[in-house]
């Protein structure tokens, strides 16, 4: 399959990327490296009127670290992330997630903000956001700006808040906290496919934020405390997920991934390298 015919902008500035959004609509289309657009075109499950690629903004590449957290222009590409020289001490749980994400070949072209713009429910960096309490900042006409939470911005299976006229021009995770623990699992038929089941842990003192990627139809974050029976409340979480059987695995395996790699991952019992040993894909 080949895409159908699509109108195609180039543009060198953001304002010029929004003016064509809000020219073309709901019809239009952003893309930046490509790596999960291109492959929705070719089968056609989505026929944009037009494409409007963003990745020669020189305005949106960066990475920059501000009062409290990271932010990262939407051109950035996740190898640039991953080089970032301090990114395992300012963002601990990025640094764990992104050798995850694809493999270097994608990651060399794929964007961060493109990654969290189309909410795959199984990736990496969506799940990252919504654990840690991120935002996603939006630019529409005349420089008008909004923030949206990242728990927030994801609404369903590549459903996020944006608006047609949008463009998200940066994406912002918080820094490491003191005394705050960061850890990653996930399993996948083979690294760098997208996740059966994926856990984010930001563990404090008193609380423990857990993410779930890949089970329910966008990432899932419960707050649980450190005096809770994390058995049970493992259990409670791994059923209120409501998941599915499909091709890679059946709803009550993913129950028990939930339930068997968070109390491991909590419990630091394994490593990431080691979950796809101690968790066969089935």
């Amino acid at each position: 399959m080949k895409p159908a015919a699509f109108d195609y902008y180039r543009p060198r500035t953001r304002r010029e990327a929004i003016e064509v959004l809000i020219e073309v609509g709901e019809d239009a289309r952003i893309v930046a490296g490509g790596q999960s657009l291109m492959a929705v075109l070719n089968m056609r499950l989505s026929q944009p009127r037009a494409l409007v690629d963003i990745a020669a903004i020189d305005e949106l590449r960066y990475i920059e670290r501000r009062d409290g957290y990271l932010a990262i222009g939407a051109a950035t590409t996740q190898a640039e992330l991953l080089e970032y020289d301090s990114l395992a001490d300012d963002v601990p749980l990025l640094a764990e997630s992104l050798p995850w994400v694809g493999h270097f070949q994608t990651r060399n072209r794929g964007t961060v903000c493109g990654s969290i713009a189309h909410a795959d429910p199984s990736a990496e960096l969506p799940l990252c956001l919504a654990t840690l309490g991120g935002e996603v900042v939006l630019e529409t006409r005349r420089g008008r700006t909004r923030r949206i939470a990242g728990g927030d911005f994801f609404q369903g299976i590549l459903t996020t808040e944006r608006r047609p006229d949008e463009l998200i021009t940066e994406v912002r995770f918080p820094l490491k906290q003191e005394h705050h623990i960061y850890r990653f699992q996930e399993v996948a038929m083979r690294h760098g496919d997208f996740a059966i089941v994926a856990l984010a842990a930001d563990i404090g003192e008193r609380e423990i934020q857990l993410g779930v990627g890949g089970v329910a139809d966008r990432p899932v974050v419960r707050c649980l405390s450190r005096d809770d029976d994390l058995a049970e409340a493992l259990n409670v979480l791994a059923w209120s997920l409501d998941a599915q059987n499909d091709a890679h695995a059946s709803a009550a395996y993913r129950r028990h991934l939930v339930r068997e790699m968070g109390r491991r991952l909590i419990a630091a019992e394994t490593t990431a390298e080691e979950a796809a040993d101690v968790y066969p894909s089935r």
